[in-house]
């Protein structure tokens, strides 16, 4: 067996501090300055940008209960491509389960800037919308 490649090791090491709702792990895998870009139509939507704003976002998805399971990931020296599914295990969220695809740009060994790719968009506005009734 080969040994995997740093930036699948990478985003894993940022999926099990997710999994652990481990801010501090997630950190380390990030760079100061990241930039991650979120699209729709909710109040979540929009880049955030550095590793503070990048923080607060991941914690409100963990208030929402937000899971991610790994189905396929592909990889470069400079992106990693992981395509996964969401869903929530909060009551009353309107039952979001669908997948996503993160295009994640290392750099350094550091996670620099991401860009979501949701299966269904409108899926994720209603969810977000919802929890924020």
């Amino acid at each position: 067996m080969t040994e995997k490649h740093p930036n699948i090791k990478l985003i894993e090491s940022f999926f099990t501090a997710y999994a652990d709702a481990d801010f501090a792990a997630m950190q380390q895998v990030m760079s100061v300055d990241v930039k991650w870009h979120i699209p729709g139509n909710h109040p979540f939507s929009g880049t955030k940008n550095g590793v503070k704003e990048l923080m607060e976002y991941l914690e409100k998805l963990k208030d929402f209960g937000l899971r991610a399971e790994q189905i396929v990931i592909g990889v470069n020296e400079n992106y990693v491509i992981d395509c996964h599914r969401n869903w929530s295990t909060s009551s009353g969220t309107g039952g979001l389960d669908a997948m996503s695809c993160l295009l994640w740009k290392i750099h350094d060994n550091k996670i620099v800037e991401v860009f979501n790719f949701p299966q269904e968009q409108y899926l994720v506005d209603a969810f977000f919308n919802k929890m924020m009734e």
